[in-house]
């Protein structure tokens, strides 16, 4: 019993196309489409999106995600009637980005106002320096063997291994670092089958977060 996520957008097949992309990150999340009108035309339907929210709480609330102006004010119109309008929130942030970066949060089991923070973040910058947490630090090279490398499905699983421990941990592909906690961010590296990315992994579960790291990639991430 997770948080859910609504998808609003003025076309039916972009909303269940970015829908589409974030279950595949997240397969436990309930995330659905409501785009488009009644009929099939361009435009964003209140109806649509209410029943939308209602198949998308589970108990913890959901997160709405829009791609233009008069989706948003559909969206929070929608968040408005509800019985309990502090059951959902309608996020601004970057509807592609946002849906990913939401979906791994809310597949991590973490609260309402987490996974929203998460899908605005996407939208963000990140070149802010974070300190690392204190404890041991931990650096090893690993190869990709898996066909796609840290690309969509790999990427998620890697992010979402992390979940629960106190440890910070970058990867690094020549020049490029990520947050091995952020999807996006692997993606960004472009990493494919036959490079060898550098993991350097700081705080008191770095050990724990590297063996699990190492693990995904000794199983090729299960393909």
């Amino acid at each position: 019993m997770g948080v859910g996520l609504v998808i609003v957008s003025h076309s039916e097949r972009l909303a269940a196309g970015v829908a589409e992309l974030a279950a595949q990150m997240a397969p436990e999340v309930a995330v659905v489409p409501a785009g488009g009108l009644a009929g099939g035309d361009l435009g964003t339907d209140f109806d649509k999106v209410s029943a939308a929210l209602s198949d998308a709480d589970s108990g913890s609330g959901v997160v709405l995600l829009y791609d233009l102006g008069s989706a948003q004010m559909t969206a929070e119109l929608a968040v408005e009637s509800l019985g309990d309008p502090d059951t959902a929130i309608v996020a601004d942030a970057p509807l592609v980005e946002g849906a990913v970066a939401a979906a791994v949060e809310a597949q991590g089991g973490k609260d309402l106002d987490a996974v929203a923070r998460a899908a605005v973040a996407a939208g963000v910058g990140s070149d802010i320096e974070q300190p690392a947490p204190a404890g041991e630090t931990i650096t090893e090279e690993l190869e990709l063997h898996n066909e796609v490398g840290l690309h969509a499905r790999p990427a998620a699983l890697l992010a979402r291994s992390l979940t629960g421990l106190q440890a910070d941990v970058r990867v690094r592909l020549d020049d490029a670092e990520a947050d091995a906690a952020s999807v996006l961010g692997l993606m960004g590296l472009g990493a494919r089958k036959g490079d060898r990315v550098t993991l350097v992994a700081a705080g008191p579960d770095a050990g724990e977060a590297m063996r699990r790291i190492r693990d995904l990639v000794s199983t090729n991430f299960g393909d």
